[in-house]
This record gives structure tokens, C-alpha cells and sequence, in this order.
């Protein structure tokens, strides 16, 4: 029973989750340069069991896809190639970014930190992989 990686990529940056093993938690793993992400999730995958990716998928507000969707292609098939024997699953990704400016501003995070890029894409990441989890459920 291992574990679900969520992916928030972005041209430079990329936010990761993971969650527990019962796969009922999502909890911000880390934010990479998005050049040694791939590096970085096989590195991750040598100590841990990981059993699926979810993939961000950036969609505009009428869901066509956005300017970002060909690097997301990109990097999804090399991370296929990379590592073929975990699975991955595209998922909705449209409000993330919202919810963890919500998330930081009802935390009580000061507005200097909220600026921060690497939190925002970290966070991102676990609002897109707790949602994935609690779809699960239903």
C-alpha cells in the first residue's frame, strides 16, 4: 500500500504533496525547480513506496486547456519514461492557487510570506491532492 504524490508543475517551480499511507491525508512535501523534479520524485521513490502521481492539470475557467498544458505533456511523459511503473492521473488543478491564498490569508500568514511562490505551490499541491483523496471516498 504506498503512497500518492501530487504534482503542481510549473515552468520554473513545481509544489509537491504526498499523502499518507491510508490515503487519507495530504501533507505538503516540498517545492523543486521544475528542471530536478523528476530527480528529486526518483530519489523520493527509492525510500518510499509511492504507488500514483496526480498531475496537476491547468485548464482555463471554460476548461480549454491553458498556455502551460504542452510543458505539463512534456513532463508527464518523461516522467512516465522515467518511472513507468508508478501510475499517473491528471487532475483538475483550475483553483488551487486561490484556495492557497485563502488557505494562507485565514491561517494568519503575514503578507510578505503569502508572497512567497515556493509556499503557494507547495500548498497548491496538497489542496489538489487532498481533494484527489477525499474523491476516493465518494
Amino acid at each position: 500500500m504506498g503512497r500518492i504524490i501530487s504534482i503542481d508543475y510549473g515552468e520554473n517551480q513545481t509544489g509537491l504533496a504526498v499523502s499518507d499511507l491510508l490515503k487519507m491525508i495530504a501533507s505538503p512535501l516540498n517545492t523543486i525547480s521544475s528542471r530536478e523534479v523528476i530527480i528529486y520524485l526518483k530519489n523520493y521513490t527509492k525510500t518510499n513506496d509511492v504507488e500514483l502521481f496526480i498531475l496537476g492539470e491547468a485548464r482555463q475557467m471554460n476548461y480549454s486547456p491553458s498556455k502551460n498544458m504542452v510543458k505539463i505533456r512534456n513532463f508527464k511523459k518523461k516522467l512516465k519514461e522515467s518511472m513507468p511503473l508508478i501510475g499517473i492521473e491528471m487532475a483538475d488543478e483550475r483553483f488551487t492557487s486561490v484556495l492557497a491564498h485563502r488557505a494562507m490569508i485565514d491561517g494568519g500568514i503575514k503578507k510578505m510570506k503569502r508572497r512567497d511562490k515556493k509556499l503557494i505551490n507547495k500548498l497548491s499541491a496538497t489542496i489538489l491532492l487532498q481533494t484527489y483523496l477525499e474523491s476516493l471516498k465518494k
